[in-house]
């Protein structure tokens, strides 16, 4: 991904409440950036998910929400960050149907459909940081 970040806020994620507050400053910062209410509800369908994956599995981590441009291009960025156990088969874990937890196996590749630029970094033992941008179209 290639991107300079503008303006970065840092958000923990530790609890329910987390995820709520991260919702509501992805609304607020995508209204800002006038995205549409459609792209607007990607993004924070994508964020929820992650967010509760961070939670869930990774044990709590944070998410940074970046402002982007890249030349005249602006968007929105989350990166969620966590210290868990890691993704031992990031490959499975990204197909449809696919859970460890009792799920629907929706959640990774789900947030990969909804955004436009998708990255995962995942290692046993490593923890895993999923990356997400949404670009307002020109």
């Amino acid at each position: 991904m290639n991107q300079n970040d503008v303006d970065a806020q840092i958000l923990p994620l530790r609890s329910d409440e987390d995820v709520v507050r991260l919702r509501q400053s992805v609304r607020e910062q995508m209204i800002a950036s006038g995205f549409s209410l459609i792209e607007q509800t990607k993004m924070i369908t994508a964020a929820s998910e992650l967010a509760r994956n961070t939670l869930r599995y990774g044990g709590g981590g944070e998410a940074h929400l970046l402002k982007l441009q890249n030349g005249l291009r602006r968007g929105i960025g989350l990166t969620f960050i966590d210290h868990g156990p890691g993704i031992p088969d990031i490959a499975q874990a990204l197909t449809d149907g696919y859970t460890t937890g009792g799920g629907m196996g929706l959640g990774l590749s789900g947030a990969k459909r909804l955004a436009d630029e998708f990255d995962i970094e995942s290692a046993p033992g490593q923890g895993t940081t999923v990356k997400i941008n949404k670009w307002k179209p020109y």
